[in-house]
């Protein structure tokens, strides 16, 4: 197991203290073999919704372990942080052969426990790999890794949301419309200066929208840190962090986790690196395996897909940055997040120009 897969804490300390008090008396009233000795520590990243680890000891001897993910404090920008949706799509997807953290408890107001919307999930022993590279790994297991994150996001595109209860979530009108309204509300929600390249995608996405196809879930958010790898084997154990999820177009979701193929900067890209060297497959053959799974034609309109996810992501790192100049930011680097939106929407740009 390469050392910098293995997932890593922080102790807490300024606005990252929690009440653990309110949370001891909380798993005590609702965990029937919880037994005390809490613990918090929280995971490094969370630019969105803080994330923290809890550990208790349980009445059998054994430890026990949580995961607490959480609103961050502060006046916050329409429709995000939505934890509730969160959770409701963990319960949503038991089952499915999509696999996810287990619901444990939400609490929608937070009060009077944290203040903010908080939920609790089962906590997936595993590898989280923040370097799409994958460090430390062999040839063989790179592409076993890249090939199982395929598979389970083809999987997820498969389902039939409406068997699994999710109907209330389809939207009426275009999809890829509707999304490129929103990220253009929140991005202006948001917005501190002018990015030109941001001005320009806001004029150019609207007439250049492919058809919607048909729609399925969508995670929003898949890269390979946002999996648990099983700590042995090279299989997915968990797919995290569903705050964007919904029912939506699933060439959104492939340009989305194909986005590591046109980015250089560590540790987020691929872009530069030798792929045939390292055993992980070029975005072509991705797509394509992709494709074969859900049988799908490869896709036409591709440049659009990673422009429009560039352009979200634009959107969103535009928010963290607000929040930074506002002081509610859930991490210490989100200020960095201004100069990284300003790149992303040139690339952006440069794909359809």
């Amino acid at each position: 197991m390469s050392a910098s897969a293995i997932p890593r804490t922080l102790p807490l300390s300024g606005r990252d203290r929690l009440d653990l008090s309110a949370l001891d008396r909380l798993l005590a009233d609702t965990l029937p073999d919880y037994a005390g000795a809490l613990e918090a520590s929280r995971f490094p990243g969370g630019f969105s919704n803080p994330t923290y680890l809890l550990a208790f000891a349980r009445r059998d001897g054994a430890p026990g372990r949580l995961v607490l993910r959480k609103k961050p404090a502060g006046v916050l920008l329409p429709s995000a942080h939505q934890v509730d949706r969160e959770y409701g799509i963990l319960g949503a997807l038991a089952g499915s052969g999509v696999p996810v953290p287990a619901p444990v408890l939400i609490r929608p107001d937070g009060n009077p426990v944290l203040g903010e919307a908080f939920y609790l999930m089962s906590h997936v022993e595993g590898r989280i790999f923040t370097d799409p590279t994958l460090p430390g790994l062999t040839s063989a297991e790179r592409g076993a890794v890249f090939d199982a994150m395929n598979a389970a996001l083809a999987r997820l595109h498969t389902l039939d949301h409406r068997a699994l209860g999710l109907a209330g979530f389809e939207r009426p009108g275009p999809f890829l419309a509707r999304q490129v309204e929103r990220w253009t509300r929140q991005y202006r929600a948001a917005q501190t200066g002018e990015i030109a390249a941001m001005e320009r995608l806001i004029a150019w996405l609207p007439r250049h929208l492919p058809e919607d196809g048909p729609l399925v879930i969508t995670h929003g958010d898949y890269k390979l840190a946002n999996l648990v790898v099983h700590p042995r084997e090279p299989r997915v154990a968990a797919v995290l962090d569903w705050e964007l999820w919904t029912i939506g177009h699933p060439l959104c979701d492939l340009a989305f986790n194909c986005l590591a193929w046109h980015l250089a900067e560590p540790p987020s890209g691929l872009l530069g690196h030798d792929l045939a060297a390292l055993g992980i497959p070029d975005e072509a053959g991705y797509v394509a395996a992709y494709c074969e799974r859900v049988g799908r034609e490869p896709p036409a309109d591709w440049a659009f897909y990673l422009a429009f996810n560039l352009f979200k992501l634009a959107a969103i790192l535009q928010g963290v940055y607000r929040r930074a100049l506002d002081g509610t930011a859930a991490s210490p680097q989100s200020l960095a997040r201004g100069a990284l939106a300003a790149q992303r929407a040139e690339l952006a740009w440069q794909l359809v120009s």
